[in-house]
């Protein structure tokens, strides 16, 4: 490692505290998807797609039937948001 290299060592739970309450992700997913990541939500009609708000270390936040609103929610809590795809 030269000079100008330095390594920079991060743990497990510093990475898991990263964006938080910052940085959330959005993502369409279907219905069926949505089932394990919301638990309590009603069973929805197969192949329905909705827009789904995470925080960084992956909790839900929202759904949203229009991608905007997903975003919409986001602004309101003040979080930068990524886009999965």
């Amino acid at each position: 490692m030269t000079e100008l290299e330095h390594k920079i060592e991060i743990s497990e739970q510093q990475l898991a505290h990263m964006g938080e309450g910052a940085v959330a992700y959005m993502r369409e997913m279907s219905a069926e998807d949505l089932q394990g990541k919301f638990p309590g939500m009603p069973n929805l009609v197969p192949g329905t797609r909705l827009w789904a708000l995470f925080a960084a270390n992956g909790q839900p936040i929202l759904l949203a039937d229009a991608r905007d609103t997903a975003l919409a929610g986001a602004f309101q809590n003040d979080l930068e948001t990524v886009s999965l795809h």
